[in-house]
């Protein structure tokens, strides 16, 4: 199969590639940087270097492919105080859609995200279902899989700075409130399933590893660093925001951001999930704390 790739060799892709290559699959990844393009031919697959903005780009690349991943790659950096979140993602998905217009391709798998359902009150999230729906509307010239992960095992890093001048977690959700987690070599499995996988129409398939309370995760990742007694405490929505902007994010993302972390504690994310929750992943917030806690004590 002729397989394209976006999203570069980062957390998801690396891992994909991989697995993608190693099923003898002819396998395209698009990066933005020229640098990784050895790294990338290095792994056995073909390295297109462009912008994900670029749609003529794209649209040869995606020409005839039996199947492409899309998904928003991250900013270059989330404290730029001009940073638009939901209208970089407008910019992105708008070039996917007119690239996959008219090229032949024949399924989609999109990375998107629990919460997509909802059009509002999921802050920066609502980019996904924006996306959903624009892209649903090429049902009629290929098959498309929304692949929706719930929160990344990864977000957790940002906590470090917190723990270490406050001695605990503080957002706006916490507590007893239950969260379900993902690693993203188990987002790469499903991804390259559903890509090797002829399906019919629109389908959504959510992807999870773990699922656990915020005590529950304190505790293990206090466990992991020598703090057993490492508390995750609920605040308000405004003290949350006010935490944020003193991290170095802009109003606009701060207000994106604390809006994510409130929908979790609301269970405004997990109201779709709750209804089509898949097999768990291999990776459990256990195995993470191990990883959490080189970079702990590294930093």
């Amino acid at each position: 199969m002729k397989i394209v790739i976006t999203g570069s060799l980062g957390h998801i892709g690396r891992t994909l590639t991989n697995i993608l290559v190693t099923h003898g699959h002819e396998v395209i990844v698009v990066s933005s940087k020229d640098a990784r393009r050895s790294e990338i031919e290095n792994s056995g697959a073909k390295a297109a270097i462009g912008s994900v903005t670029d749609s003529a780009f794209l649209a040869e690349l995606f020409r005839n492919a039996d199947a492409v991943y899309t998904m928003v790659p991250p900013p270059a950096d989330f404290h730029d105080p001009n940073f638009d979140m939901l209208s970089y993602a407008d910019t992105v998905r708008n070039s996917y859609f007119k690239a996959l217009s008219g090229s032949g391709a024949k399924h989609l798998v999109n990375l998107s995200s629990w919460g997509a359902h909802r059009s509002e009150g999921i802050g920066g999230i609502a980019a996904s279902y924006h996306t959903e729906q624009l892209l649903n509307s090429l049902k009629s010239e290929m098959t498309i899989t929304h692949i929706r992960p719930t929160s990344f095992y990864y977000n957790f890093f940002a906590f470090i700075p917190m723990i270490k001048h406050k001695g605990d977690i503080e957002l706006n959700y916490g507590g007893e409130d239950i969260v379900s987690v993902v690693a993203p070599a188990d987002i790469a499995v499903a991804v390259a399933e559903e890509l090797e996988t002829a399906r019919t129409g629109i389908q959504v398939r959510y992807v999870t590893s773990d699922e656990l309370s915020c005590n529950e995760i304190a505790s293990i990742l206090g466990n992991a660093i020598g703090q057993p007694d490492l508390q995750w405490i609920r605040i308000l929505d405004e003290a949350s925001k006010a935490n944020l902007l003193a991290a170095g994010l802009s109003p606009a993302m701060a207000t994106n951001v604390a809006d994510i972390q409130g929908a979790i504690h609301k269970g405004y994310l997990a109201e779709d999930y709750k209804n089509h929750k898949p097999a768990f992943g291999k990776v459990k917030t256990a195995d993470f704390a191990k990883e959490f806690a080189i970079v702990f004590n590294r930093k």
